[in-house]
């Protein structure tokens, strides 16, 4: 059976609007992050909208569910049907989460990814390089939304304005990848530096998923230097 088709006006997830900001709009492929850095950002994305939605809350400690109920997202609703099943006694921290949640990283961003073509965002083309070997590009179609995006995230970390809960994820998330040194000028990225990092310091989870992609960089370069 088909997939029911997305209605456009659905808001966009975190996830969602973060691959977009990692699009290359020149290329139409995802800037050059490390796998396991896109599979953190893919789990902490999760995570941020389900706090969001009031499904999730966390202290400084721990990460819990507050309210079991669905949310009609089918990117969502599987993670939150799995929180749901932990112990109640036994709450997990953040980080605990961000790693189960990871480990399915690349299927919760192929399943964004579909979603913003068959919401008309972007299109996909499969292109062969050798005979094994394959690339995928994700050119947009139509660029209205990754410009509210980006427009959206510049104006937070070059201006002055009280950004929105979601927004202050997004930037989170951006800032805890690296995408900043793709997205803006040398120039912009040393005026905003501060900014960035203010803002970056609002979400616990944006924290966590920071310490998550530096403590697996950390560990593949060890590795590295023991071969």
């Amino acid at each position: 059976m088909d997939e029911k088709p997305i209605p456009p006006m659905l808001r966009l997830t975190l996830l969602e609007e973060f691959l977009l900001l990692a699009l290359d709009d020149q290329t139409g492929q995802l800037h050059p992050l490390a796998r396991s850095t896109l599979d953190c950002a893919a789990a902490g994305a999760v995570l941020m909208d389900l706090t969001l939605r009031n499904r999730i809350d966390n202290d400084l400690r721990d990460m819990f569910v507050v309210d079991a109920t669905p949310t009609g997202d089918d990117l969502l609703d599987p993670v939150l049907q799995l929180m749901s099943l932990a112990p109640v006694l036994t709450p997990h921290p953040i980080a605990y989460w961000l790693r189960q949640m990871a480990d399915e990283g690349e299927a919760l961003r192929e399943k964004a990814l579909r979603r913003l073509e068959k919401r008309g965002i972007i299109s996909r083309q499969d292109k062969k390089i050798l005979w094994v070997f394959g690339s995928r590009r994700y050119p947009l179609i139509e660029d209205k939304e990754v410009r509210e995006v980006k427009l959206r995230i510049l104006a937070v970390v070059l201006g002055e304005e009280i950004p929105s809960p979601h927004d202050v994820m997004l930037t989170g998330l951006a800032e805890s990848c690296g995408l900043f040194r793709y997205i803006l000028s040398a120039h912009e990225a040393e005026a905003a530096s501060a900014r960035i990092a203010q803002v970056a310091r609002m979400d616990l989870i944006g924290q966590a998923v920071a310490k998550g992609v530096t403590e697996i960089e950390a560990a593949i370069a060890m590795a590295s230097g023991y071969r």
